[in-house]
């Protein structure tokens, strides 16, 4: 029995060696410079705008009406984007169209759930030409 506990322990020694081995060679290379995504001015401004179209959502589906018209939203046709040739007279188009519709959402109350869902409409158009990615997001968004 006593042969059996030294061996027991003997295995387990070794085993634990071995894990720690193996964890040293698994740990990530330290000495490489990791680089931070950085977000252009205009993702910056649409995850906001994203942030802000959640909370009129909320607004509308209590029955509230949304207060002011949230002005930054105008930095769409001025922020800077991560590839430049984004800009173009297709996105103009789709950004005007978009703040028209926002404007909308606030000056018309009475009808503030068509105009909400027609912005998430004029997003869903301008993504699916330009960055996808989001698109299932932008859905959510929709008033039922």
């Amino acid at each position: 029995m006593k042969k059996f506990l030294i061996f027991c322990f003997y295995l387990l020694f070794i085993s634990c060696k071995n894990e720690c081995q193996e964890e040293k060679k698994s740990e990530p290379n330290t000495s490489k410079k990791l680089e931070m995504y950085q977000m252009s001015e205009m993702a910056s401004l649409m995850e906001q705008m994203y942030v802000e179209s959640k909370r009129t959502k909320e607004q509308i589906e209590k029955g509230e009406s949304p207060k002011l018209f949230p002005e930054y939203f105008l930095k769409i046709y001025t922020a800077k984007f991560t590839d430049d040739s984004d800009n173009d007279v297709f996105f103009k188009e789709k950004a005007k169209e978009f703040i028209t519709i926002q404007q909308l959402i606030y000056s018309d109350s009475k009808n503030a759930i068509s105009h909400f869902n027609s912005g998430v409409d004029a997003c869903i158009k301008c993504h699916e030409s330009k960055c996808g990615g989001p698109i299932a997001r932008i859905k959510k968004l929709y008033i039922k």
